[in-house]
């Protein structure tokens, strides 16, 4: 499998940000070792030299902020400190105060059809959520999943102080495996979609499919401009189920996915690349697929969400029930991935930057495949190096 050299080019002229599934359905993994694949990285967008991070690292789980939470999945911090989290399996969305852990309901949000791994998913806030109070969130319906946002009002009573959801985006197959779910604004201010193929292998490498593809749109929900393929919202396809996605310090798109029983994957995203599913897993050197920057045993990983921060990502384990950190120099590793949190926490859904040193982290232990403790689910806050 041969990796594509992105241009910087575009990258910088464009901000099409540059480079994404180990089923967590427990099928049996065939062992291996985290390994990286080595090519030249990319010139950085910005033009300045990057500093690489420090082959080793370190976590310290600075405080528990919030327990008692069910099937939570998606997180976005809100800026004052609070975070907002959703519920997979009850629908809602729930406000976490940032200091004292209080939970308030927003309200649950019509239309969630949970089965399997589907139900209400990521969620993310508009890029003007301080003056249009817009919340995101891409949910599986009786039909299909789709995106939506909402009003968010937080004069009214708790439980009541979500507006009707508005479908944004709507068409993304569905299954009771492989439903995809992470959404994000990137630095362009334009909406991105990791989604799933469904249990349908063939839809990855089926460019008019939107399923095992990343997608980028207008907060609208419209292609966004300059996407790879005119007039389609598809930006990277060949990916089984997108389950994490996060930019680094300079603008370049990282994205984290199943695989299926050998390989999970933690990709590069650069915009029109193919990633190789279903004709790759993994590292592999025929074919022109875009290669993995890093690649673990499913049963060391089974990623969820990924996060950026001190030169590093850092990517969630569900089956692994542990917290990866793969420094990087450029879309490169620069040093073998580094697991923390070994079945301490058990399942890890999410991970987001919290600004500087610090991560949240949220575990999944109450979502059907856990062996939860008596006060998951919880978030935790880290401290990071």
């Amino acid at each position: 499998m041969q990796r594509r050299a992105v241009p910087a080019v575009l990258a910088a002229a464009a901000l099409l940000l540059t480079a994404g599934c180990s089923s967590d359905d427990g099928a049996p993994p065939e062992k291996g070792s985290a390994s990286s694949s080595a090519a030249a990285a990319p010139s950085s967008p910005s033009g300045k030299a990057e500093e690489t991070p420090p082959a080793k690292g370190s976590v310290e789980v600075v405080r528990t902020v919030a327990t008692g939470l069910a099937s939570p999945w998606g997180l976005a911090p809100v800026g004052d400190g609070d975070l907002l989290v959703s519920s997979r399996d009850e629908a809602t969305i729930t406000r976490i105060d940032g200091k004292t852990g209080k939970k308030t309901e927003l309200g649950e949000v019509p239309g969630v059809a949970s089965e399997g791994e589907g139900g209400l998913l990521g969620i993310a806030l508009s890029p003007d959520f301080a003056s249009d109070h817009m919340i995101y969130a891409y949910f599986t319906s009786a039909s299909d999943n789709r995106i939506v946002r909402m009003l968010y009002n937080e004069r009214k009573p708790a439980g009541e102080q979500l507006g009707a959801p508005d479908t944004v985006f709507r068409g993304i197959p569905k299954g009771t495996i492989h439903n995809g779910g992470r959404i994000a604004f990137g630095p362009d201010r334009m909406l991105y979609a990791g989604t799933g193929e469904s249990g349908d292998t063939g839809l990855s490498q089926d460019k008019k499919s939107l399923g095992g593809k990343i997608l980028r749109m207008t907060p609208d929900g419209e292609p966004a401009p300059g996407n790879p393929f005119p007039g389609s919202p598809v930006y990277s396809y060949g990916h089984r189920n997108v389950q994490g996605l996060a930019w680094d310090r300079e603008q370049r798109l990282f994205a984290s996915e199943f695989g299926q029983n050998t390989w999970d994957e933690l990709n590069a995203i650069a915009p029109g690349d193919n990633y190789g599913w279903p004709e790759a897993e993994g590292h592999e050197d025929e074919g022109g697929f875009h290669n993995p920057v890093a690649q673990w045993s499913t049963e060391d990983a089974s990623p969820s969400g990924i996060a950026y921060a001190e030169g590093s990502v850092w990517m969630a384990g569900l089956r692994g029930e542990r917290l990866w950190r793969v420094p990087l120099k450029g879309t490169e590793a620069s040093a073998e991935p580094q697991a923390f949190l070994e079945e301490e926490y058990g399942r890890l859904r999410t991970v987001v930057a919290a600004g500087g040193d610090r991560l949240w982290l949220v575990t999944s232990n109450t979502d059907g495949r856990g062996d939860p403790k008596p006060e998951d689910d919880r978030v935790l806050e880290l401290r990071v190096s």
